[in-house]
């Protein structure tokens, strides 16, 4: 333990990326600005489901604050600021018959900013914020989305693709097959973990690879960019590292987690061995009730789907001890994967109660995909997103617990490079300053810069971990 906690003294290699992030719904504001769309999150806070009745109608006003962002990312000495694209600006009804000019032309004024601010812009396609239209139809669980996605994603290459060399198709997809459509925590709202869950994720896998295509045949010849997706996973240590049961366990977590997208894009086309053969079993188990229905893939599909991405995205935020269970018939990853999570309570907390430091599991994830996926595609592995949120409230810039998890997590990623050979190019701090948390709103506070919410002018203000990114950043290797 001494030694896997160690800290390594080192450099990262030269042309390593820096960078840091928002998502549009946490910072735009904006919400129905020059005939923006309603998205599915603007329809969630309107009917008050975040905390305190709090929206993202205004948020930090990055929609009008294209300048001041740019201002914040250049002090900070970052080569990289990753954004994503609100789908509804864009495309208001979701489909380029809505196109708005004026809501296309705030992407063109950001990404020109940081094109003359010598800020490299990587651009995320999808982060959750579905236009409302489309969710009318049966959002993500209706194949008619595939196109509509394809659609949206040729006119962003079309647009941005001269000065956007990197793209994520989506952001912590799981979030939305589990959150939205399993569990019903985030918007659409829909409690269906059963079968909306897997075919969520079975029409996102699809869109993503539509996308990829399109890029692939009209844009990267003359382009010449790189289209990737962003994928969210925790690392599963096993409870007890001497039960082999154990250590099936939590590889079926990170099969259920990481694998049920990472497999199909990176390995052959199709879901990952543990997990068809767990939701067969429970078919047997269960003739009932079944607590899972995944769809298939037929031989074209996995055709089109494998080798997609010309890197590895990873969104790695926390870990989790995991155990063998019997779970029974129960629909979810845990009652299908027969598998139950828990908490080392030494475990330092955050403001989050999902979120606690255990930086150690960013290196074994990372070498856990570079030996189930990039060995396979080659292609290389950034880190897309990776901080903590802190309480709103008491000694708002002196986070010195972020700089700590930051200081960890940073050392963790390069004990990858140097000692296990990972190929990791990049490292993304969530986020360049405090947003709209869905339904956290405001009181969980991810930020390198805090944002005075109560101000209309919603100053940013650089924290302490801002100072330490840009500075000190130079003791783990920021060249």
């Amino acid at each position: 333990q001494a030694a896997r906690d160690d800290f390594l003294w080192d450099l990262f290699p030269e042309g390593f990326q820096w960078s840091t992030s928002s998502e549009a719904f946490k910072v735009e504001g904006g919400w129905a600005e020059h005939g923006k769309g309603e998205t599915i999150w603007d329809r969630f806070t309107h009917s008050g489901q975040a905390f305190a009745n709090q929206t993202g109608d205004l948020a930090c006003d990055s929609y009008n604050k294209v300048d001041y962002d740019a201002y914040l990312l250049r002090g900070l000495l970052v080569t990289t600021y990753q954004f994503s694209i609100s789908w509804a600006r864009v495309f208001p009804s979701g489909r380029r018959g809505s196109l708005s000019e004026k809501g296309a032309r705030y992407y063109d004024r950001l990404i020109d900013a940081l094109v003359s601010s010598a800020v490299r812009p990587v651009v995320t396609l999808h982060h959750w914020d579905l236009p409302q239209a489309l969710q009318d139809d049966g959002g993500w669980s209706n194949a008619s989305i595939i196109e509509a996605f394809r659609e949206f994603a040729d006119f962003c290459f079309a647009r941005y693709g001269d000065r956007v060399k990197t793209w994520n198709t989506f952001s912590s997809p799981w979030v939305i097959s589990i959150a939205g459509y399993g569990t019903g925590e985030h918007p659409p709202g829909i409690t269906d973990p059963i079968i909306s869950s897997y075919q969520v994720t079975h029409n996102m896998l699809k869109s993503h690879a539509e996308a990829w295509h399109v890029y692939n045949d009209k844009y990267r010849q003359q382009q010449g960019g790189k289209v990737g997706i962003a994928l969210n996973s925790d690392w599963a240590e096993p409870q007890d590292p001497s039960r082999p049961q154990d250590i099936s366990a939590a590889e079926r977590y990170l099969q259920f987690m990481l694998g049920w997208f990472a497999h199909p894009i990176f390995v052959d086309g199709d879901y990952p061995p543990s997990l068809k053969s767990q939701v067969e079993q429970k078919r047997q188990e269960c003739p009932q009730a079944e607590p899972a229905q995944l769809p298939t893939f037929n031989e074209i599909e996995k055709k089109r789907i494998r080798g997609t991405a010309d890197f590895f995205g990873l969104n790695h935020y926390t870990s989790r001890l995991v155990n063998d269970t019997f779970g029974g018939c129960v629909p979810g990853p845990r009652g299908v994967g027969d598998f139950q999570e828990h908490i080392d309570p030494a475990w330092p907390l955050t403001a989050s109660e999902w979120i606690r430091s255990v930086p150690w599991g960013l290196r074994r994830l990372l070498s856990f995909i570079a030996a189930e996926y990039t060995s396979i595609t080659k292609v290389p592995i950034y880190i897309t997103g990776n901080g903590m949120p802190t309480q709103f409230g008491g000694d708002v810039f002196n986070d010195t617990e972020r700089i700590l998890f930051l200081k960890s997590y940073i050392n963790e990623a390069l004990k990858a490079v140097r000692l296990d050979g990972v190929d990791v190019r990049g490292f993304t701090v969530q986020s360049l300053m405090d947003g709209f948390e869905g339904p956290q709103g405001y009181s969980e506070r991810f930020g390198l810069h805090y944002v005075n919410f109560e101000d209309p002018n919603r100053p940013r203000t650089p924290k302490a971990s801002a100072y330490f990114y840009s500075k000190d950043g130079g003791l783990m290797g920021r060249a």
